[in-house]
């Protein structure tokens, strides 16, 4: 059994703990050892029964370790990612037991699914996609690093980016390509294609001035 280690304290990591002793209660999968942020006073205020054990800028890899990512902002996760996998790092996916992933679909690394979430019928899914409890449809393709945050509708073919972030209740009609590092507000509806790195808000959505 490997020693885990989430990186990211904040909330998106506190609960990436929550779906792991999920797994680890249906089938002992991990010796969860902590977190690793670079604000060690981030629990401070927090019923955690793990703790901060470490900083992600001066972490030394360790045998047995592999590493869960806790962190929703795109950017940031990348970041992070790339400075640890330099070191060596393994970094884990995080399936809930309830998540329903088709057997077709394909997931890289690093990926993280939350309860009730699901991936239809060959969608592909790249490295550090985060997906709350949302659904991607059938036959989607979705950029490393991007996060699709609860209660979001990626129908089927659409096309996310890198480094994408859907806010909640975000819905994506079919066909639809939306390009590297956008940033698509809260309950927006998305009827056309979305150039890279702008960020949309409304229904239909539209650019923000």
């Amino acid at each position: 059994m490997k020693d885990l280690i989430i990186v990211g304290a904040g909330g998106h990591g506190r609960e990436v703990l929550e779906w792991v002793m999920d797994i680890n209660e249906e089938k002992p999968t991990w010796n969860v050892l902590g977190f690793i942020d670079d604000d060690l006073n981030k629990l401070d205020d927090k019923k955690s029964n793990y703790k901060i054990i470490g900083k992600i800028v001066d972490w030394t890899i360790e045998k047995n370790q592999c590493f869960a990512l806790g962190i929703a902002s795109p950017v940031i996760k990348e970041k992070v990612t790339q400075l640890l996998m330099d070191r060596g790092a393994e970094f884990a996916s995080v399936i809930h037991p309830t998540a329903r992933i088709a057997e077709s679909a394909t997931y890289g690394i690093g990926f993280v699914a939350y309860p009730n979430s699901g991936i239809g019928p060959d969608a592909y899914v790249g490295d550090f996609v985060t997906l709350l409890s949302s659904k991607i449809g059938h036959d989607a393709w979705v950029g490393d690093y991007t996060t699709i945050s609860s209660h979001c509708g990626v129908n089927g073919e659409v096309k996310l980016g890198k480094r994408v972030f859907l806010g909640s209740h975000v819905a994506i009609v079919p066909n639809k390509r939306i390009g590297d590092d956008v940033y698509v507000g809260l309950g927006s509806v998305v009827i056309n294609d979305v150039e890279k790195g702008v960020k949309v808000f409304g229904n239909p959505a539209r650019r923000a001035r």
